[in-house]
């Protein structure tokens, strides 16, 4: 059976990623009021790395990430919610095929359509899998992590929707657009 290899590419599109987005999570995250509990500005370079990437690279950045700052920070990494970082980098990942930045524009219709996924990513991902996980494994009080949940949920969407939309655009920007040059 052939099994398919990660590029180089891939590799080192994860450990540069990982580094960015552990030292956005350490470094740019502003307090929300809610018991660790961040806005937090690394899901929107999340979700920009994982469109540009895939799903395996998305997965792989979000995990790595999210670990490395929970352990620097906290001493050990809290694994519902670093999963949560993991499958949400996973999830959006697959728009990769759909939303493709190298052809040098990125409309409108995408740009709506990345923001309602990201939206009901988030959802399913911090309201549902990060609390319930944190309840039946570490088994914190279900209402302490749900508030937490539903907060990340808004400020991640936040985040990944405008800071996303942001890097997506721009990068667009900087390819050329397919069948824009012409032989003179």
């Amino acid at each position: 059976m052939h099994r398919k290899k990660l590029s180089v590419q891939s590799v080192v599109a994860i450990g540069i990623g990982t580094a960015i987005l552990f030292l956005l999570k350490r470094y740019v995250s502003i307090p929300s009021g809610i018991p660790n509990t961040n806005i937090d500005t690394s899901y929107g370079f999340l979700g920009f790395i994982s469109i540009m990437f895939g799903p395996i690279v998305g997965f792989f950045v979000g995990f790595f990430g999210h670990s490395l700052s929970d352990f620097t920070q906290f001493g050990a990494p809290w694994w519902t919610w670093v999963f949560t970082t993991g499958f949400i980098g996973f999830a959006i990942g697959l728009l990769k095929k759909y939303i493709v930045l190298a052809d040098g524009k990125i409309g409108f219709k995408k740009l709506v359509i990345y923001n309602i996924y990201q939206i009901l990513i988030n959802i399913i991902g911090w309201s549902l899998l990060a609390p319930t996980g944190d309840v039946l494994i570490y088994s914190e009080p279900s209402n302490k992590v749900y508030l937490q949940g539903i907060i990340s949920s808004i400020t991640n969407s936040i985040s990944t929707g405008v800071i996303g939309t942001i890097l997506l655009v721009m990068y667009a920007s900087t390819k050329v657009e397919k069948g824009s040059l012409k032989k003179e």
